[in-house]
């Protein structure tokens, strides 16, 4: 473990961490770090409890954070019994230093020496900061970005932390979507992506997630109807979407009307893909048949003689008309001018 957290350390998350391969928790939170994330703690396969919060962190966040496992671990569940001696010269020297250890605070396991003394992990889930210690350490997974200022979309791969328990995104500059792919995060009970600038729409697929306890999505550029209300949906307030103007239906106030959901605005490409007109495939048949049309005319003219002397007739009319038009205002406008 790593616990650097309520500090006034200053400049970039070192590289070197992503050295700790043993390292399973790591806590930096309410420290003045800036610059990016950096993508060396993606190597700390152990890692299973990530709180940078409150920090002046920036830049998109490394999509391979969706590749940590957040495998359990028992060596976490012995964080609460503190230091371990492994080696006889470090025991020797408790030994001289604090005399023969005494039979209730001490416990010989093995060739190990363990020293009885509660250590507090702190974390935010459920919006509340939890202090976790013993064995429920082992269960525990999630990653807390909070309060930063990253920017950019929500890394795809973050719909890869199936494991995770607890996903804290908020008070940041994100934007793009909702990932539909959050939906694969089976035991998520705590997912925060509030006080964003995350448009489009929510996608229903979340609603397949039956560990929520705790979602909140307010203040965001979200449109469309909220989630239908069905199993942790189902619980789930006005609060946890409010913010978020064009969002309607149930627990909300604003009732979704035909009208209303048809003149909402299209904010991304992934919500331009349902509707009624894909604006690209439309350009690009618009440009063919235009083309083939004029093609055809030109065939059709080059082989027929008679259509062809037509048609030049028809334009030398249309130039005409054009011409004597022009000239009929022109001196139509001069006269009145002299008058």
């Amino acid at each position: 473990m790593m616990d650097f957290r309520d500090n006034s350390f200053t400049g970039s998350i070192p590289n070197w961490i992503g050295n700790l391969s043993s390292l399973s928790v790591l806590l930096l939170r309410a420290n003045h770090f800036d610059g990016e994330l950096p993508v060396q703690l993606c190597l700390l396969e152990h890692l299973s409890i990530l709180d940078v919060s409150q920090n002046q962190l920036s830049d998109p966040l490394p999509s391979c954070l969706g590749n940590l496992t957040f495998k359990e671990s028992s060596q976490k569940a012995f964080a609460h019994l503190g230091v371990v001696f492994r080696s006889s010269p470090i025991e020797k020297a408790y030994y001289e230093t604090m005399g023969p250890p005494l039979v209730d605070s001490m416990y010989n396991l093995r060739k190990g020496l363990w020293l009885n003394f509660t250590e507090v992990i702190k974390f935010t889930t459920k919006n509340i900061y939890y202090g976790y210690t013993g064995e429920i350490l082992s269960y525990m997974s999630g990653i807390d970005l909070s309060n930063n200022n990253f920017i950019g979309a929500i890394p795809p791969e973050f719909g890869n932390l199936s494991k995770i328990l607890s996903l804290n995104l908020l008070h940041n500059n994100l934007t793009g979507s909702i990932l539909a792919t959050f939906s694969n995060l089976k035991q998520i009970e705590s997912l925060d992506l509030s006080y964003n600038n995350l448009n489009g729409i929510i996608p229903p697929q979340l609603t397949g997630i039956t560990t929520l306890e705790v979602f909140s999505v307010v203040y965001n550029n979200l449109s469309g109807k909220t989630l239908e209300r069905k199993y942790q949906f189902g619980t789930f307030d006005e609060s946890c979407y409010e913010g978020n103007p064009f969002l309607c239906g149930p627990p909300l106030q604003n009732n979704c009307s035909e009208e209303a959901v048809s003149s909402q605005p299209v904010l991304n490409d992934e919500q331009g893909d349902d509707g009624f007109i894909d604006m690209e495939f439309f350009y690009i048949s618009f440009g063919v048949c235009y083309t083939v049309v004029v093609m055809t005319i030109a065939a059709v003219l080059y082989i027929n003689p008679y259509w062809r002397r037509m048609w030049l007739y028809f334009i030398e009319d249309c130039i005409d008309i054009c011409y004597y038009f022009v000239v009929a205002s022109f001196r139509k406008s001069s006269n009145n001018f002299r008058r």
